[in-house]
């Protein structure tokens, strides 16, 4: 599993380090590492044209010893210091010039930057807060211009490490080597758009087992994934049952159910007005128009997409003592308190404008701080909730590490892609998973089930939901 932590957490561990160490020794690990991924990226040192954006931090230093690194090898290197020699690294910035490094003043930076072939960003630490001062935002518009690839020093400079939030300005790196561990802000959009790829460099840091965020791998989702022993029989394996559809949307209901049916549970049962839809697509289908209630036995619900107005069968499947998600409408006509009342697991699949619906806040809040909205709404409702989007993230009413999802594409942004991902983490958690975790692999598969499908071309929701059992097969291999 991936981990990320915070920096309180990644500042304490590397001050436990340095006291072991020798003095400057944990700044020269991480910039071996940095200049290493530099010249990866660039393939052929000798002869390139590095620059170096320096601020006063140890970012600055890391990027002063890894240009040295690199000056020793043949590199062309320029260090535009943002702020005054005395403020910079000064062990960092006597190696770059011993190794025939230059220093070039921020006037002078576009020229160079222009004629770059890498600019390694070390203008903010871990620790900046609040965007890119003006000189700074400036140069960040040069670089953005510019051909040079870009490596960013731990972080790219502008986006804060424990949110993944941008205010204003930021980098835009094509690699991102990060020291120790990774960071919040490296997984969560806005923040995870400006990291491009990311590289782990090791340094030795010794971190506590609760992280922040956690990744889950394919051994990680293998290890969840249900799987029917000789003597189990249908209802053995859980039946999910599926309040969804209207007579506008009945194929929210179809798109629930072909999603339930590929995620584990032995049976489906279908309540709503679209059941000959349902019917016709599905025959397996155990199909009710008696409501929640008078449906039959169920170990999960599955209530909200493609609603419409009908609250009162909302309502009815809250009151159920089994695991519920709530998706689309559902998220609307649920009545907070009846939410918060469950004493069974409830699972909550908002989309941004939904969370921000719930929230009282814009779209663009939510948007630009999706870890902080993911928190909040798990604790206001008592839920563990799965917010969808270009990071999708999922988090326990209890707290504890919030889940970052690692798969997918820009193609799930179709209509009906929620209505599968609902239906496949309902079947999850009729199978017997909990609500962190059926949250976690449904976005998992169903992100994995969309790359599939897609392969650099436009998809519908049914073809999502046709390629899940290539990605459980994928994940199990």
């Amino acid at each position: 599993m991936r981990t990320a932590y915070s920096v309180e957490t990644v500042r304490a561990a590397e001050r436990e380090l340095m006291a072991r160490l020798p003095e400057g020794a944990l700044m020269q690990r991480a910039a071996a590492g940095l200049a290493a991924a530099c010249a990866e990226l660039l393939g052929r040192v000798y002869g390139s044209r590095v620059v170096l954006l320096v601020g006063s931090g140890d970012n600055g230093g890391d990027a002063l010893y890894a240009g040295a690194r690199l000056a020793r090898r043949g590199a062309g290197v320029a260090a535009v210091l943002l702020a005054r020699p005395e403020r910079t690294h000064p062990g960092g910035l006597a190696a770059l010039l011993r190794a025939g490094g230059s220093v070039v003043t921020p006037d002078a930076a576009p020229q160079v930057i222009e004629r770059a072939d890498l600019v390694l960003d070390g203008i903010v630490g871990i620790g900046g807060k609040g965007g890119l001062r003006p000189d700074a935002e400036a140069l960040a518009g040069v670089v953005e211009r510019s051909r040079a690839a870009v490596v960013a020093v731990d972080l790219p400079s502008g986006v804060e490490a424990d949110t993944g939030e941008v205010r204003g300005a930021a980098i835009r790196a094509d690699l991102t080597a990060t020291f120790g561990t990774h960071k919040p802000g490296l997984l969560i959009d806005p923040g995870r758009e400006y990291a491009g790829t990311v590289r782990l460099v090791d340094i030795g840091l010794e971190l506590p087992p609760s992280a922040e965020l956690e990744a889950l791998q394919h051994a990680d989702v293998a290890r969840l994934l249900p799987r029917p022993a000789a003597e189990s029989d249908k209802y053995r394996r859980g039946v999910v049952g599926i309040a969804a559809g209207s007579a506008r949307y009945p194929g929210a209901a179809v798109l629930a159910v072909s999603g339930a049916l590929r995620g584990g549970a032995g049976a489906v049962r279908y309540v709503g007005p679209a059941g000959d839809a349902v019917i016709a697509r599905f025959p397996e289908t155990l199909v009710s128009d008696r409501g929640p209630a008078k449906a039959g036995r169920v170990q999960a619900w599955v209530v909200g997409p493609g609603a419409g107005d009908d609250a009162t069968t909302v309502a009815e499947a809250l009151t159920a003592d089994v695991p519920v998600l709530i998706d689309a409408d559902g998220l609307r006509l649920a009545e907070r308190d009846a939410v918060r009342g469950r004493t069974a697991p409830t699972l909550m699949t908002p989309h941004a404008g939904e969370a921000a619906a719930l929230l009282g806040v814009r779209r663009e809040e939510v948007e630009g701080a999706r870890l902080a909205a993911v928190r909040e709404l798990a604790a206001v409702y008592r839920a563990t909730v799965l917010l969808k989007g270009s990071t999708t993230l999922v988090a326990d009413s209890r707290g504890g590490a919030v889940r970052v999802n690692p798969t997918g594409t820009g193609w799930l942004a179709t209509a009906g892609s929620g209505d599968v991902l609902s239906g496949l983490a309902g079947s999850l958690l009729a199978a017997g998973l909990s609500t962190l975790d059926a949250g976690s692999v449904a976005a998992y598969l169903h992100g994995l089930a969309g790359r599939f499908a897609a392969q650099g071309a436009p998809v519908g929701a049914h073809d999502v939901a046709a390629r899940i059992p290539e990605a459980w097969r994928d994940v199990r291999s």
